[in-house]
């Protein structure tokens, strides 16, 4: 049929299982009702994409994404739409730390992703000179042009020395991205700071104290950051699958894709055996690697613009620790690891990136027998982590466990899970590429992209793209001209 009639069955492919692919199916849904027929393609066999629950020592343990970020309204507004709301769970008081120069501190809160609004708020983890070093940063003439890019560690390092950066920037900017913070673009991992050194902030501690000044809470005592399900993030994959009325086709790899005179044909498969799905309209909810290879042939610039984007590999191992071994572990929600910390070896440092006591942290992992700890590993450019055997890398993070907190007990269960590739790579002028990515594919009528190659890997973010390309796809085979569509599909994080 052609995408133009006005009734009849439409058909869209949503490529990606992911939290994207499964936003978008479902959004899709919800505007073009049950008759029309949503293809969801998924190369791997599971659904869920980074949002994985695994049970461990009896209890839930998410070993992919564990939570969402409860400020922008994305997430937990679909989780309240699907009538997950009773489910939610938000973590305890422990306090997270941070594990630097050789010592394990309280975390600094009053933080902009590690940028303090003064040197006092990172005085206990810095040394003297390091804290002087930043309390210097705003006498220190900044050129900026509004608009302009930078990466975060260098732009750091050059006005408020390595110490910073070393023990808190990079190591927070780790958690989140599993990249480099001296590779990582200012615009598109700290837009807010990003934005107030654009209206006229004279150095960065000014910008970030804005930046906290604004979200501050004026009264009623602190509000949680982030909010999880009981039972795991699993949950809520399984709600969007069966909210979205889909069957998936798993284990189907999207090898090509072309228009056609009616809409657009999809190529699924292996290499020697290849099938093909005709649609009128594709809804495209991939890494940057797979987009590059989708759009090759359709829309150059875009795969172009796709291929700027570089990503990350990292695994989690989990560990369910006999519950009174466990109890010897510091009262604290987990730890971040910088770079290069020493282990118990010098010439060997740690391997984790990250600890989380997800038994001191969330109330809801507690158990009579034991207590959950997940460790995360790798960053950008150590795609080594992922070659080392699930043994081996368990034995990492036992030895690193010990190193810190000094529990030595043998789990009674473990899991490890890797993900290849999972993190995109934010490098200084990644919102250039992005808007090159949307503007090729907002002039082919009935694409649209998603996910978080585009504009943040936070399940928020991904849903937000999620959402506005489902209203773009819609709003195409409908003939309504949404103003959301505007934008190749995509919305701003």
């Amino acid at each position: 049929m052609s995408s133009a009639e006005p009734s009849g069955v439409r058909r869209v492919a949503v490529v990606g299982g992911g939290i994207s692919g499964l936003a978008a199916a479902y959004r899709l849904r919800t505007l073009l009702g049950p008759a029309a027929e949503i293809v969801l393609v998924e190369g791997s066999r599971r659904l869920g994409g980074a949002l994985r629950t695994v049970e461990l020592g009896g209890v839930a343990l998410d070993v992919g994404a564990e939570a969402f970020l409860l400020r922008r309204p994305e997430a937990l507004g679909l989780v309240e739409e699907l009538g997950l709301g009773a489910q939610l769970r938000y973590p305890t008081p422990a306090a997270p730390t941070v594990r630097s120069g050789g010592r394990t501190v309280a975390l600094p809160t009053r933080t902009v992703l590690g940028l303090p609004g003064a040197a006092a708020d990172v005085a206990g983890l810095l040394s003297a000179p390091g804290v002087a070093r930043v309390a210097e940063e705003p006498t220190v003439p900044l050129r900026w042009e509004p608009g302009q890019d930078a990466a975060v560690g260098v732009l750091l390092r050059e006005r408020a020395g390595d110490e910073l950066v070393d023990r808190l920037v990079d190591p927070l900017l780790g958690g989140v991205y599993a990249g480099r913070a001296d590779a990582l673009g200012l615009r598109a991992t700290l837009p807010a700071v990003a934005t107030a050194l654009d209206r006229g902030a004279g150095s960065l501690l000014a910008a970030a104290s804005t930046v906290l000044s604004v979200s501050r809470r004026p009264s009623g005592g602190p509000s949680p950051v982030f909010g999880t399900l009981h039972g795991g993030l699993s949950g809520l994959v399984d709600a969007l699958a069966a909210a979205a009325a889909v069957r998936p086709r798993l284990g189907l790899p999207a090898r090509g894709l072309a228009r056609t005179a009616d809409g657009w044909r999809l190529r699924l498969g292996s290499t020697t055996q290849t099938a093909h799905v005709d649609v009128d309209a594709v809804l495209l909810a991939v890494p940057a690697p797979a987009l590059r290879r989708l759009l090759a042939d359709p829309l150059p610039i875009a795969s172009a613009a796709a291929a700027r984007v570089e990503v990350a590999s990292c695994a989690v191992v989990g560990l369910a620790l006999p519950l009174a071994a466990g109890q010897a572990l510091p009262e604290a929600s987990g730890v971040l690891v910088a770079a290069g910390e020493p282990s118990k070896k010098p010439e060997k440092p740690l391997s984790v990136k990250a600890f989380t006591f997800s038994g001191r942290k969330w109330a809801h992992a507690r158990s009579e027998r034991v207590l959950l700890v997940r460790a995360s590993l790798g960053r950008h450019g150590e795609a080594r982590v992922l070659r080392r055997e699930d043994a081996e890398l368990i034995d990492a993070v036992r030895a690193d466990l010990a190193a810190l907190t000094g529990v030595t007990a043998v789990p009674v269960g473990t899991v490890v899970a890797r993900w290849g590739g999972g993190l995109p790579q934010y490098a200084p002028g990644h919102l250039d590429a992005v808007a090159a990515l949307e503007r090729d594919v907002a002039g082919s009528a009935g694409l649209a992209v998603a996910g978080a190659t585009l504009h943040g890997v936070g399940l928020p973010a991904c849903i937000a793209t999620a959402d506005a390309a489902a209203r773009r796809i819609a709003g195409y085979l409908t003939g309504v001209n949404a103003a959301a569509e505007a934008h190749g599909g995509t919305m701003g994080s």
